[in-house]
């Protein structure tokens, strides 16, 4: 499994993801999740997967393959459509039948979901934010609902209700997502290190920020004991 989060915020757009893949527990792989599509200046597009391996890989291929062919069109390029509504619409029509073709192949009725959040800006549009359901269908975050999650999202989503606004900070969604991604960490083992982080600037059309979180990284690990101990500090001093 994996956990990965969005937010659309007046400044940007923060996303974080994790690496794991889970086949049992003999069988736990590190395979990035998070895809970023750029021609700076002019589109910057990311997608980030959970679910099926064989559904997302094989997604993100095509639509690399899309990309590169030279008879590419807006109804078939992400890197050519003309707005992210319509990225959203090619990503998820892609999901939608790979999915289905490797259902077919195996045989099992859903047997190998998946869903992705696209997020993006173009030069000339608004930045947006889309979860891409198994099916094809999408939602998008609006400023009632700023940040999109898949994967094992019950455990990172309070301290995201109960923190992020559309006016949040560059620097407290970075310290929102990563928070919520540590206490995911902490509470299932089909999620894990390392991660990866982009933040998009408004207006920049390209990934503004990039970093990669390795298992062991000294910033995280005390950020993560300074949030412990302010819980429970907090705790101690709630009465009943």
């Amino acid at each position: 499994m994996t956990y990965c989060v969005g937010l659309l915020l007046n400044d940007g757009m923060v996303l974080l993801s994790d690496t794991r893949t889970n086949a049992g527990l003999d069988n736990i792989s590190t395979y990035r999740k998070m895809f970023i599509f750029e021609d700076p200046g002019e589109r910057v597009i990311v997608v980030m997967t959970a679910g099926s391996l064989s559904v997302t890989q094989t997604t993100i291929a095509q639509l690399h393959d899309a990309i590169d062919d030279p008879d590419a069109t807006p109804d078939t390029s992400i890197m050519l459509a003309p707005t992210m509504l319509k990225v959203a619409q090619i990503v998820g029509e892609k999901l939608s039948r790979v999915r289905e073709e490797i259902d077919h192949k195996l045989s099992i009725a859903q047997g190998a979901s998946a869903s992705m959040i696209v997020a993006g800006q173009r030069k000339g549009g608004g930045m947006r934010l889309f979860l891409i359901y198994p099916e094809g269908n999408f939602i998008e975050a609006t400023e009632d609902t700023p940040f999109l999650q898949i994967g094992e999202h019950k455990y990172g989503k309070p301290i995201l209700d109960r923190v992020v606004k559309p006016s949040t900070s560059i620097a407290d969604a970075q310290k929102a997502v990563l928070l919520s991604m540590d206490s995911t960490l902490r509470s299932n083992l089909s999620v894990g290190m390392p991660l990866d982080m982009a933040v998009i600037g408004k207006d920049a059309q390209r990934v503004t920020l990039r970093r990669r979180i390795e298992a062991g990284d000294p910033a995280f690990r005390a950020m993560s004991e300074a949030w412990s101990t302010a819980l429970r500090d907090g705790f101690a001093r709630i009465l009943i």
